[in-house]
């Protein structure tokens, strides 16, 4: 999977517009086969499909500028982050120009301490801007894991660990600076936390995945480091009993910041990926924010609850570097996956369903995991119904291949008949398109139709989220 791809009857980017990029640009236009494989993929199983060049934009200008030269000479754009997500989302199937946000778009524009936000550049990374914050008093609490860019995790609608308190980029994005594909230049949104003013573009922009314009510039909420901070691991006589624990747990009310979902066999891996030395047993990982005393409530109503559904072994984690040995370990459950095999890849797929049908959903999954005969970690941010499962294979296997996506379409039609959706935080990239179009039917139709207003010419980001054909 390294070797460049037959680009087949794709057609190149024209030299005019190579030409016209370069005067543009000078060498931050590149159309070396190292740098245009490295932006035809991302984390995924998904064939590396590279651009016909990439260009390394510096400001919100130069983006319209590029967007402007490719939609006069009819070339696709591709925006590219750090290439972390899962779906196949920035190969340029069509070919074209990928636009690169993450190497010189790294600057944090504003921070505000009093109205608790702050405005970045889209390439500036989840952890270069708590870095930034670090003498605030202040932190950006969305962790997909991956140190994905700002601009890229609105883009994806991204999630991740600290979303059952905290919420989604959904929830934390309050404007947008997009360049549309005319080249046109907007602004979403606002600062002000609330507005009823027209439509809410921001919540279109968000989770568009560059179908719609190229975001280049994100405001963001942020909050107040706590005060107190723990940590917590626990192990479960099975996985029902686990995710019985934590629908308690939020039935409850209880605000906990994080709790994580790992089976035993992704529990195996982490101990022989991260050295953890747990039971090989499905496990929770749990984190509670806020004072010293409402941390101690929170930690005894929750160890309370474990101890009623078998959980055993609580292993407390109150000292910084303890929790971030403990999280840094969830965060690389995906190379944990990929070390159980050497040579392989990972398809990762994810589902979001209601809390009350979770276990059935993941119990059914194994089910089929068993059956299959394939090997396949779970875990989940269970707090908010999401679960991955990460199937390790062969992508050059065609056996391999089959089952896995006999799996990934079961995994799905079992997440839409239990009321949830196909993909939590992934995205849809190229990968899930025809489970778009199953879970929303014909308000797909109106997609297309926002898309075409947007985008005429069909040149943003395309063949991702939708099948315009």
């Amino acid at each position: 999977m390294s070797a460049l791809p037959n680009a087949g009857p794709r057609p190149a980017a024209p030299p005019a517009l190579l030409d016209e990029l370069r005067t543009l640009l000078g060498d931050r236009l590149s159309t070396s086969a190292a740098v245009r494989e490295q932006h035809g993929r991302d984390e995924s199983y998904h064939a590396m499909m590279p651009p016909d060049a990439v260009a390394f934009a510096t400001t919100t200008e130069e983006v319209s500028a590029i967007v402007s030269a490719c939609r006069r000479h009819r070339t696709p754009v591709i925006p590219f982050g750090t290439g972390t997500a899962l779906e196949g989302g920035v190969a340029a199937l069509t070919g074209g120009i990928s636009i690169d946000l993450s190497t010189h778009m790294t600057g944090v524009l504003r921070v505000s301490t009093e109205d608790l936000d702050c405005t970045v550049q889209a390439g500036v990374t989840r952890k270069a801007l708590n870095e930034h914050l670090r003498d605030t008093g202040l932190f950006f609490p969305i962790d997909p894991g991956a140190d994905a860019s700002i601009g890229g995790m609105a883009a994806t609608r991204a999630s991740g660990t600290n979303a059952v308190r905290y919420g989604t980029m959904r929830e934390n994005v309050l404007g947008l600076t997009v360049v549309l594909a005319d080249g046109r230049v907007i602004r979403t949104g606002g600062r002000a936390r609330k507005s009823a003013a027209g439509y809410d573009l921001t919540r279109l922009f968000v989770g568009s995945e560059g179908t719609l314009g190229v975001i280049t510039e994100v405001t963001v909420r942020l909050y107040g480091v706590p005060e107190r901070i723990a940590a917590a691991v626990c192990a479960f006589p099975s996985v029902k009993a686990a995710v019985d624990t934590v629908i308690q747990t939020i039935q409850s009310g209880v605000p906990v910041a994080r709790i994580e979902l790992l089976d035993e066999v992704q529990i195996d891996a982490c101990n022989r990926f991260s050295k953890l030395g747990l039971p090989v047993e499905p496990h929770l990982f749990l984190e509670f924010h806020g004072t010293e005393a409402g941390v101690a409530e929170q930690s005894e109503m929750v160890g309370a609850l474990a101890a009623e559904n078998g959980g055993t072994g609580f292993q407390w984690a109150a000292r910084a570097e303890e929790r971030n040995r403990l999280w840094e370990a969830r965060h690389n459950v995906y190379y944990a996956g990929l070390a159980l095999r050497p040579g392989a890849r990972i398809w990762a797929t994810d589902v979001c369903v209601p809390i009350s049908r979770l276990a059935d959903c993941i119990v059914e999954t194994k089910a089929d995991v068993m059956e299959a005969g394939v090997l396949a970690p779970i875990v989940g941010h269970v707090g908010d119904g999401n679960f991955h499962l990460t199937i390790v294979l062969d992508p050059d296997d065609p056996a391999e291949m089959a089952r896995a996506e006999a799996i990934n379409a079961r995994l799905v039609e079992r997440a839409l008949a239990m009321g949830g959706t196909c993909t939590g935080e992934h995205g849809v990239g190229t990968g899930k398109i025809w489970a778009v179009e199953r879970e929303h039917g014909e308000a797909v139709d109106v997609m297309r139709t926002l898309k075409a207003a947007l985008d005429p010419d069909g040149l943003m980001n395309p063949g991702k989220v939708l099948r315009m054909g």
